[in-house]
Formats: structure tokens, C-alpha cells, sequence
């Protein structure tokens, strides 16, 4: 159940992320601005821009999965000097790739793990209550935050674009 809520569901989300990336690369292209404009944005003063969405989104994938399996030290480091669109891009690949690396054997021992992260002073949930209090609702966060600024600016996405592809069975 692990896997398929954060492997599976992570590598969709960030997929998706990718998707409405490129349509503000297309609308900034087709309204003659720089793309930079959109990855700056932010939608208050004190809330994160469009680029520190994206590595938030893609270190909560990466860092959230590693930390239910016990494999902090195997994610991919990203020092979060990404400036441009196509180095986003890069960075949403390498987690997508690194996700892929998991199987749901790895998460035989997910929900009991302890997890803890240095700011948490010393504390720590439990797997199943740090995928269902943090890492789940955290990257649905920053990814619903850098669609929504997309959206803000004016980038044609919708709730498809979102929600990507669906499994519709016949």
C-alpha cells in the first residue's frame, strides 16, 4: 500500500508537474515573455516561488520515500541552484528515476520505521504516520501551490492537467 501511495502516486504527481511546466513554457513563449517571469512567481510575499515549489515537490518525493524504506543516504542530493526551466525539468527527471529504483518489497517494514528529520528535535512518527501526515499531503501542497501559480499567471491548466492521466477501466 506504501508503494502505491508514494512511489506510484509521487511519480504521477511530479509528471504531472513536468506537464504544466511546459504549457507556461508555451505560454510564455506564445505571449512573448520570459519564462523566468512564471518561476519567480509566487502567489503572496511570503510564500515560496514557482522554482522552490518544484524542488520542495521533488525533494518530498525523493526524501519521503528513502526516509519510509531507511534509505536516506541513497536519494539523489540537489543543491537547489536550479535557475531555469529545463535544469526543473532535470531535477523532476532524476527523482522520477530514482523512484523507479523502489519495489514494493522495499516497503515490507514502511509503517513501523521511525522517522525523524533534524528539525523535528529529536522526535520522530511513525512510517504510516509520517506518509499520511507529511510526505502525502506535503507534496500535494507545493504541487497544487506551483499549479495554482501557473494558473494565477494566466498558463491555461485545469484539473485534468493536475490530475493527469486516469486508469478508467471499460
Amino acid at each position: 500500500m506504501f508503494y502505491e501511495l508514494t512511489v506510484v502516486q509521487f511519480s504521477k504527481m511530479l509528471t504531472n508537474l513536468s506537464a504544466i511546466l511546459e504549457k507556461g513554457e508555451q505560454f510564455a513563449d506564445s505571449k512573448k515573455f520570459s519564462v523566468d517571469v512564471l518561476l519567480n512567481s509566487r502567489l503572496a510575499p511570503d510564500q515560496f516561488t514557482l522554482i522552490r515549489q518544484v524542488q520542495i515537490a521533488c525533494d518530498t518525493a525523493k526524501l519521503g520515500v528513502a526516509r519510509l524504506v531507511g534509505q536516506v543516504d541513497s536519494a539523489p542530493k540537489h543543491e537547489d541552484t536550479e535557475t531555469t526551466l529545463a535544469e526543473l525539468q532535470t531535477r523532476i527527471k532524476e527523482v522520477i528515476a530514482y523512484l523507479a529504483s523502489f519495489t514494493e518489497a522495499d516497503f515490507t517494514d514502511a509503517a513501523t520505521q521511525k522517522v525523524s528529520q533534524a528539525r523535528w528535535e529529536g522526535q520522530y512518527l511513525t512510517g504510516q504516520e509520517f506518509a499520511i501526515q507529511h510526505a502525502i499531503p506535503n507534496i500535494y501542497f507545493h504541487v497544487t501551490t506551483a499549479y495554482a501559480i501557473l494558473r494565477h499567471n494566466g498558463v491555461e491548466v485545469g484539473k485534468k492537467d493536475y490530475l493527469g492521466p486516469m486508469p478508467y477501466k471499460s
